[in-house]
């Protein structure tokens, strides 16, 4: 009896000091009984989320859209997947942030406060293609180990902010200069403030395109706490791990910035096709970086009928990393033809392009709309999954709906 009070005792001292108050009646609460205070938080209240978002993990926090809820032209927040790599920082003091530069490719360590962001240079908005290296991970047989995002990690919003090049400009950079890492406030699932959870970056070249902003704003309000506020990197375009969330320090490098999940075999694939389930060495493997032409169609939703005689209007959207799309096709015989759907420009370099399309069926049945999209290059998106690797990355095959005709 005593060894059970004590257990319950220090069970009730312990979950009295996670509220930070005395729970009052502690002593009465049911064994194994866990307060709504430690239990864990809606995400669609806690990040304004659409409740048909699909959580993936909550330690850290993954969710994902389905197509047809990225339909918008531009990604509002309770449809933008949320991908983190540790624990979203708490207690931010918005007037006491700032940006530090530094490195060893600085000519001088400069601090800016987020006021002096904004007054010292020019701002500017992009709608910007942000996509989860691992989206689509969920197809890769062999498995891969990571989340199993299917075709959801993906957006375009609009993100407004400074160049980072135009501040680089201002702090000096030497001429060694090959790569920048960027340092965030989000804590180590460990809690080991000497860890960080993720601290990638990219070349000098990709870091001085004009699309690449420090940015303060998404969709014209302040960036939500889930997509980095109050300050992100954004580089649109390449993995999204790239455009780092609460940024408040970047380094120049004049080397390959080493930092958490730049090594190793994180967000890399083998340099030269593997056959599926080998194993890959370290060196064997190259980082990504623009991402493959993919698209998404988001209108109906998948498992639409219509009448016989009626046709289908379908849309979505395409993109194709640093390039744009060149062509858009859909197909209704699982691939054997293909017919063009129209296709807008981008409103600017980086930012995803709409299509559209009218789809007669020749008679009754069940029938499927695959799309497929063709860059600038002349490269198409594969029918099926493409190329296997180890860590389930760049799965741009084609989106397919099913469609009954009744």
């Amino acid at each position: 009896m005593k060894r059970r009070n004590f257990v319950k005792n220090t069970l009730l001292g312990s979950m009295t000091a996670a509220i930070g108050t005395d729970i009052v009646f502690g002593s009465m609460m049911p064994n194994h009984y866990k307060p709504l205070a430690l239990q864990e938080p809606d995400p669609f209240k806690l990040f304004n989320l659409d409740d048909s978002m699909v959580v993936l993990n909550s330690k850290p926090w993954n969710v994902e859209a389905k197509a047809h809820l990225l339909d918008d032209r531009i990604t509002p927040n309770k449809f933008m997947f949320i991908r983190n790599n540790g624990i979203i920082p708490e207690n931010i003091d918005v007037n006491k942030w700032t940006l530090t530069i530094d490195g060893e490719s600085v000519k001088q360590k400069r601090t800016y406060s987020l006021e002096e962001l904004k007054s010292k240079f020019k701002q500017y908005t992009y709608q910007l293609t942000l996509e989860c290296g691992g989206n689509g991970r969920s197809e890769f047989d062999p498995p891969a180990k990571g989340n199993q995002w299917t075709i959801g990690a993906v957006s375009c919003a609009n993100w407004t902010g400074v160049r980072l090049r135009d501040i680089l400009a201002d702090v000096g950079v030497k001429d060694d200069a090959v790569y920048i890492g960027y340092h965030s406030t989000d804590i180590h699932l460990s809690r080991d403030p000497n860890k960080e959870p993720i601290s990638r970056g990219a070349p000098m070249p990709k870091v001085m395109q004009n699309e690449t902003l420090i940015a303060f704003k998404m969709n014209g309000e302040d960036i939500p706490l889930s997509h980095g506020y109050p300050l992100r990197l954004v580089a649109g375009g390449w993995p999204a791990s790239v455009s780092g969330k609460w940024v408040n320090r970047i380094s120049v490098r004049n080397i390959i910035h080493d930092g958490a999940k730049m090594t190793g075999t994180a967000y890399r694939v083998p340099c030269n096709p593997v056959g599926p389930g080998e194993k890959v060495k370290d060196e064997d493997m190259c980082i990504i970086e623009s991402m493959p032409v993919k698209s998404l169609i988001t209108y109906p939703k998948s498992g639409a009928i219509i009448k016989e005689g009626n046709s289908l209007h379908i849309r979505g959207h395409a993109w194709a990393g640093e390039l744009e799309v060149s062509k858009m096709k859909y197909s209704i015989d699982f691939g054997s033809t293909w017919n063009d759907c129209s296709i807008e420009k981008p409103i600017n370099r980086l930012a995803w392009q709409h299509f559209k399309a009218s789809i007669a069926f020749p008679k009754k049945g069940y029938y499927e709309v695959w799309a497929r999209a063709t860059d600038t290059k002349g490269k198409n998106q594969p029918m099926l999954l493409p190329g296997w690797n180890p860590k389930g990355y760049l799965n741009n095959a084609c989106h397919r709906i099913a469609v009954k005709v009744s």
